[in-house]
């Protein structure tokens, strides 16, 4: 566990001396959309039908609007708070090029989120911005999701398959989605009309993990390498998007090599761990401005 222990409070809960655990790291390195920065500095989100607010104040992580058995039986492991990230930076910091995206991404801590939102979130992202991306996420929860509310403020819930598949193409056009639409519409049919596809995907080892989800209309490589990392614990996984590509050129590869070649040389040189190497990647790389 990478935090010494937990104690209740009358709002939530509080994780005493947390461990590689930094609001902005963890909530603003391309994993997540449904998290936003309250003006007090502490981070208030949607997950799997809860909104919860976060903030850290010296070593301790605050979990507010939750209870102690909430935070076993689901948050425990959505902030994978078992794992010992030390153990994963010292291994990856053998490498003298990706210490330097550790040690500037050190609080970043991978979210075990639900896969049907990031299979649908991640398509919207397709050559898309983050502004548009989080617009249209929102406006899907809003129209088909279960209103929640906290703080006298009004927040919805990602909607189930169920409802999802319930929506036409020009409902979903209404959402800001553009021409996913036809994606999105057709990726709920298929995982409403076969019960259990997303955990069957899920039990697949990471090659054949990524293969199935890029049956999905709409899923390419990278698309499917984020549903796998951000949701499924395939930690093989190595999403190459415009800032990993920038990372990989400046840091390893010559400025002509494809993205698959990229992807490929990310998994050989980092392995198992190749998704958190991505996200330190990332992480460095966007917030440094990275240029090729």
């Amino acid at each position: 566990m990478d935090f010494e222990k937990l104690e209740s409070f009358d709002k939530g809960v509080k994780i005493i001396n947390v461990k590689n655990f930094e609001l902005y790291d963890v909530f603003e390195c391309g994993q997540c959309f449904r998290w936003e920065k309250s003006e007090s500095g502490s981070y208030i989100g949607v997950a799997f039908g809860k909104v919860i607010e976060v903030n850290k104040i010296d070593n301790d992580l605050f979990i507010y609007n939750t209870n102690e058995e909430q935070f076993n039986n689901l948050w425990l492991d959505y902030f994978d708070l078992n794992r010992n990230y030390d153990e994963i930076k010292n291994s990856l910091s053998s490498d003298p090029i990706l210490k330097e995206a550790i040690d500037f991404g050190a609080g970043i801590r991978l979210l075990k989120q639900e896969p049907f939102e990031m299979l649908i979130s991640f398509i919207i992202s397709s050559n898309n911005r983050i502004p548009m991306i989080r617009r249209a996420i929102n406006k899907i929860s809003e129209k088909y999701g279960k209103e929640i509310k906290y703080k006298e403020k009004v927040y919805y819930g990602f909607p189930s398959v169920t409802e999802l598949s319930k929506a036409t193409i020009e409902e979903l056009e209404s959402c800001s989605v553009g021409f996913r639409a036809k994606y999105i519409k057709n990726t709920c049919e298929a995982v409403n009309n076969e019960k259990g596809l997303l955990n069957n995907i899920k039990s697949c080892d990471d090659d054949n993990c990524h293969e199935k989800l890029l049956d999905f209309m709409g899923v390419g490589p990278k698309v499917a390498d984020c549903i796998m990392l951000f949701s499924m614990a395939k930690y093989s996984a190595f999403p190459v998007d415009v800032w990993v590509k920038r990372a990989m050129m400046h840091f390893y590869v010559a400025p002509d090599v494809s993205l698959k070649k990229i992807r490929d040389f990310g998994r050989n040189k980092f392995g198992s761990l190749s998704g958190f190497a991505q996200q330190y990647l990332f992480f460095y790389a966007r917030e440094n401005d990275i240029k090729i």
